[in-house]
């Protein structure tokens, strides 16, 4: 039988009513409430200690073997020692891990950006970001901005080069996969191949023996290299950036990573608060400018 107008009337309007209510109950509400989760590296899916990582209640972090100083200190990544060291320990304490929950894993550097799954949360191995990288692994920000160097014996004819045209005729040398061995190719294009090897050590014994007329490494290393490792070697000079931005130094993590933006958080946290600049002048001090080579 059908409703009477006004009956017909009161049953839309409650409906209406009911309806706004339901609605209202759905609707975001203004987050002024101090106990509202916060965003960023302890945001929702950022809580501080409780990360998706590897292992729970473990933050595993991973580097090459031998860890070369400045970055580590005695080939110890977990002393928290060097420059790596220090800035792994600081970005999982951010992330909510005590130095206690950081668990060290080895990984040759050609591993780490090499598609596939990876077994670590994040690394740090002086991993310059690239787009080619980013194909296969997610970067954080950078960690450290970078520039490249050569370094050759003070008695050969490299350590004369004062510019890019003095190095076009010479056997250089560097580290497979790595930006210097790129800026040897793209930055020198020489008229011989580079020398290319598996380790940096390999590539500092073949400068020493007279195999290569000089090698190129990061600005940081190629000081250590110089003060402590191969004194009668002198730095011969710097690249300039390439394409205007600086190269930085990224912590590399799994391709889709979970944990990429509140690594990448926890990262630009540290260089905001002068925790990076703290440990870069307690590690890198000594990595003071070099000439240019145009």
């Amino acid at each position: 039988m059908p409703l009477a107008p006004r009956v017909l009337r009161r049953v839309l309007a409650g409906a209406t009513v009911a309806l706004l209510a339901t609605a209202a109950g759905c609707a975001p509400q203004p987050e002024d409430d101090a106990s509202a989760e916060p965003s960023g590296p302890t945001g929702p899916s950022c809580v501080k200690g409780e990360l998706a990582t590897e292992t729970s209640g473990k933050l595993t972090v991973a580097t090459d073997r031998p860890a070369y100083e400045p970055w580590f200190k005695d080939d110890a990544p977990s002393n928290g020692e060097g420059f790596e060291s220090a800035v792994a320990y600081a970005v999982a304490e951010r992330l909510g891990y005590g130095k206690d929950a950081v668990v060290w894993q080895s990984v040759p550097f050609n591993k780490a950006f090499a598609p596939g799954e990876k077994t670590f949360d994040f690394d740090i191995n002086q991993v310059s970001v690239s787009d080619e990288r980013k194909k296969a692994v997610d970067f954080s920000s950078g960690y450290y901005d970078v520039r490249q160097a050569v370094v050759a014996l003070k008695d050969s004819p490299a350590a004369k080069a004062t510019g890019l045209a003095d190095l076009k005729g010479l056997r250089l040398g560097a580290q497979v996969g790595t930006t210097s061995l790129a800026s040897i190719e793209d930055v020198v294009k020489p008229t011989r191949d580079a020398a290319v090897y598996g380790k940096n050590d390999q590539a500092k014994s073949a400068l020493k023996n007279g195999q290569v007329d000089a090698i190129v490494v990061d600005l940081p290393t190629a000081f250590y290299i110089t003060a402590a490792e191969v004194t009668d070697a002198e730095i011969v000079g710097q690249f300039e950036n390439q394409g205007g931005a600086p190269e930085q130094f990224g912590l590399v993590l799994d391709k889709g990573s979970a944990l990429t933006r509140c690594v990448t958080d926890a990262v630009d946290a540290l260089r905001e608060d002068g925790t990076l600049a703290k440990i870069e002048q307690r590690w890198l001090a000594d990595a003071v400018d070099a000439p240019v080579l145009k």
